[in-house]
């Protein structure tokens, strides 16, 4: 599994146990919701600020978020 797959999962896990929306997520990172679901479908990654956004707004480390622990 690349970062792409295990990002993708992560993602979605976070965001679907914190019962948001792609669209309420989008818009407290500042990006749109396109963008989310291309994440959350492995379609492109994030950069690296949006990546640190998505670990601040879940408060989790960027290793977990892209997989590289799980932790």
């Amino acid at each position: 599994m690349g970062m792409n797959i295990k990002f993708s999962n992560n993602l979605k896990t976070l965001r679907v146990e914190g019962n948001i929306s792609q669209k309420q997520l989008a818009q407290k990172i500042e990006v749109s919701q396109q963008c989310v679901s291309m994440w959350e479908k492995g379609t492109i990654e994030p950069t690296l600020s949006s990546l640190i956004k998505i670990a601040d707004f879940f408060d989790v480390s960027l290793d977990f978020l892209t997989g590289r622990k799980d932790y």
